[in-house]
């Protein structure tokens, strides 16, 4: 059984809310969520450009983003390297979002001296990252079992967030192709953090729905499918997209959305739908397609509670970024007129320090 890691690395971004104005019943407004991976440039881009066209790609991805205004994203394949710079770090700014990223590849070993050595030599890593309207509070990172490759480091990411709904869970993951093992860790850990308010779990599972292991924790382990929720009958594929096709090209669903009631609340599943789907073109004409996945968005409707308490983020740096917060999302933000003075903005409203 794997171990919680509080001692790696992650990195966490933090902004201030600028003052928007808000619904009078900020708890009837509805959480998006999205999960895509991102396809990095490989393990040799630090050294070498591979062709798969990451800042076109990500630029593309970000305007999709921002026209489809959600309050948390996940990320897989999130990436930082030498020729490319840190892609949830630039995307999160351009969102304007709060941000905790951790790589896979700090893990390889388990003997940080010599992991940092390799990812220093590589000049490249990638892992998990959760992007977030509302200020992260906390995060943590799970080793799961390596069972089928013991130098492929897999994770689970969390976070903490402080919605106006209350503390939230967030989970995201990226397991190895059939390696079942790691995905029963996920639901075991998510279960064993559940708490009063509902857990979102996303990720790309790298397995269909129809799987032994999806099955169980759906109908065993009580996770809700948010797109098959919504679309009872739709294909809704995510993968195997060649990103310099013509067409479209994906044929497997294997990035999901999961929810799982908390002890004391539930969430409704209102609308789920594939996006970033959408190809553009290079400066030559070139058809590209953001990702060799798609992205899957879930629109969400849970209910209010109170505010979690602020507390200490271990082994975090911070970074700062952008004064930018788009969509009334942060519906919370600066309504001093809303009936509920905790929910108005504060010039810091989250303080983080490093034990």
């Amino acid at each position: 059984m794997c171990m919680l890691a509080c001692l790696a690395p992650a990195v966490l971004l933090r902004l201030q809310p600028i003052s928007v104005a808000m619904a009078a019943d900020e708890a009837g407004r509805q959480l998006r969520v999205v999960t895509y991976n991102v396809l990095h440039d490989g393990p040799t881009s630090g050294f070498i450009d591979n062709d798969t066209y990451l800042e076109a790609r990500m630029d593309m991805a970000i305007r999709q983003l921002k026209a489809l205004e959600p309050d948390i994203v996940a990320l897989q394949e999130a990436s930082q390297s030498r020729r490319h710079g840190n892609v949830p770090e630039h995307i999160a700014k351009e969102l304007g979002f709060h941000l905790v990223f951790a790589p896979a590849t700090d893990r390889i070993f388990h003997v940080r001296p010599l992991d940092k050595l390799i990812v220093s030599i590589m000049g490249f890593k990638e892992g998990e990252a959760i992007l977030s309207r509302f200020p992260i509070v906390a995060s943590d990172i799970y080793d799961l079992p390596r069972c089928r490759s013991r130098v492929e480091p897999r994770i689970l990411l969390r976070a903490d967030l402080d919605t106006p709904w209350g503390p939230l869970h967030v989970f995201t993951t990226h397991t190895a192709r059939e390696d079942e093992c790691q995905m029963e860790r996920v639901g075991e850990i998510v279960r064993e953090q559940r708490g009063d308010r509902p857990s979102i779990l996303t990720g790309d599972f790298n397995t269909v729905e129809t799987s032994k292991v999806l099955t169980l924790l759906r109908d065993e382990a009580g996770f809700i499918d948010a797109f098959r929720s919504a679309n009872p009958s739709t294909p809704g594929a995510t993968v195997w997209q060649r990103i310099r096709a013509t067409e479209s090209t994906a044929s497997r669903r294997v990035d999901f959305i999961f929810l799982l009631v908390g002890h004391t609340s539930s969430v409704t599943v209102k609308s789920s739908k594939v996006v970033l789907d959408q190809p553009g073109r290079l400066q030559d004409g070139t058809v590209l397609w953001p990702s060799d996945h798609y992205g899957v968005s879930a629109d969400l409707r849970l209910c209010r509670s109170t505010r979690v308490q602020h507390r200490t983020v271990r082994n975090v740096a911070h970074m700062p970024v952008p004064r930018r917060l788009t969509r009334e999302s942060y519906f919370a933000c600066g309504n001093t007129n809303s009936g509920n003075p905790s929910l108005a903005c504060s010039k810091d409203p989250v303080r983080l320090s490093r034990q």
